[in-house]
């Protein structure tokens, strides 16, 4: 009698189906072996445990027997049930389920791969896998959550995916420039890089450092940065802190540059090739000064490279703040649409520097939806550097008020310069 012939797609599902098992259960026994916990599951129990799952579901489809897959996985689930109660009795104080959790889903994931689902069943193997080996990881920054942390992170939920649908997607406004649903988008994904910004403060710490302290701060707030170190500048006014509390300032507001960019991208990318020119050559001035003054502080050895007070940053993320901020954004929005209809490109420039003088974001918003418009493309370029450039006076001003001689000696010459490059590459692009 000849062979049969060797089905190569099904052999290479059963394959991915052990390899599935064996990632996991390398993970599991490498595991049991670093703590020498008493638990029930290796590499050849996971392989098992796939194997037993791609062959019930292979087997429920060549007998139009769905039931047989169900009735493994639940055969599974006893076993594994049985290992547990056998586990906790052994130790006691052995009350985790993760191993056997992730034994009933390899099953489950041979299965899928039985259904044609071969991608996103190796795609969860792999997740599955990187979430049982990061056990430490991911412990330590649940540690770094406070409960205020949990509530923004469920406002901001409740604000993407809860109050967002209900808003309705058409101007109400008779203008037409106020998109309820537009707008609370754009107050999301605000809010959004707000809270993303601070999660890398708290895992990164603030006390590590002028330097990273503004970079993970200025994710957050330059403003924060800025007015935090210019407060310590008086406390510890040598030459020597004065380099250190500089650069991290300048590092806080070369994240600003970048963060606008991102905007831009995010919300209008064919807006980003113009702008290109004026924010790199501003990155390029702020990034050299902040680079100069760092490495001169960490040569002198500078007890400034090293804050004392950390820079006071809150979770950005509140719903009474995403309102404000999107009626301020929906003002910013009416004042353009005004100026555009009463005045040339220079009225928006004008309320574009006003408007950054206090918030760079709801300003570079408004101008990347005008430039949606290609004819209005230079104007909203313009008017998004005079809102930087705007935002960047008052963040220096801020360093001249309320810092010493020294930081002021080291700020004031670079936003000048920041100042003078940025208008000279927005003329020259535009």
């Amino acid at each position: 009698m000849p062979l049969a012939t060797l089905d190569v797609g099904l052999a290479w599902k059963f394959l991915a189906a052990l390899l599935i098992g064996a990632l996991v259960g390398i993970e599991r026994e490498k595991h049991k072996s670093a703590s020498r916990e008493i638990t029930f599951g290796g590499m050849r129990t996971f392989m098992l445990f796939a194997e037993a799952g791609a062959v019930s579901a292979w087997l429920g489809q060549l007998l139009a027997m769905p039931w047989i897959f169900v009735a493994t996985v639940i055969a599974v689930a006893a076993l594994v049930g049985t290992a547990y109660t056998l586990e906790h009795s052994a130790d006691p104080k052995s009350l985790g389920l993760t191993t056997e959790v992730a034994a009933i889903n390899v099953c489950l994931l041979g299965g899928a791969v039985m259904h044609d689902q071969m991608a996103i069943a190796v795609a969860l193997a792999i997740l599955n896998t990187a979430v049982l080996a990061f056990k430490q990881p991911l412990h330590g920054i649940v540690a770094k959550l406070g409960t205020e942390d949990i509530y923004a992170g469920l406002k901001l939920l409740i604000a993407s995916f809860i109050v967002l649908p209900l808003l309705p997607d058409h101007a109400i406004d008779p203008l037409g420039t106020l998109n309820p649903y537009k707008l609370w988008l754009l107050v999301v994904l605000i809010s959004m890089l707000s809270l993303t910004g601070y999660v890398a403060t708290r895992w990164l710490g603030t006390a590590h450092g002028t330097a990273i302290t503004g970079l993970s701060g200025g994710i957050v707030s330059s403003t924060a940065v800025s007015l935090s170190f210019a407060r310590e500048s008086r406390e510890r006014p040598d030459e020597a802190t004065a380099d250190a509390l500089a650069s991290g300032i300048l590092i806080a507001w070369t994240i600003m540059y970048l963060r606008v960019l991102l905007m831009v991208v995010l919300t209008n990318p064919a807006m980003l090739v113009p702008l290109l020119a004026p924010f790199l050559a501003m990155f390029a001035v702020n990034g050299l000064a902040a680079g100069f003054f760092y490495l001169r502080s960490v040569r002198s050895g500078a007890p400034g490279a090293e804050p004392a007070g950390a820079v006071a940053l809150k979770n950005p993320f509140s719903l009474i703040a995403a309102t404000k901020f999107g009626l301020l954004f929906a003002v910013v929005l009416v004042a353009v649409e005004l100026t555009r209809r009463s005045f040339h490109g220079g009225g928006l420039i004008v309320v574009s520097a006003l408007a950054g003088l206090t918030d760079v974001d709801a300003i570079t918003l408004s101008m990347t939806r005008l430039g949606q418009d290609h004819s209005q493309i230079a104007i909203a370029l313009t008017a998004i550097v005079a809102g930087t450039l705007a935002n960047t006076v008052t963040k220096c001003g801020m360093a001249v008020v309320l810092g010493s001689a020294a930081l002021r000696r080291r700020v004031l010459p670079t936003s000048a310069a920041v100042l003078a490059i940025g208008i000279l590459a927005t003329v020259l692009a535009v």
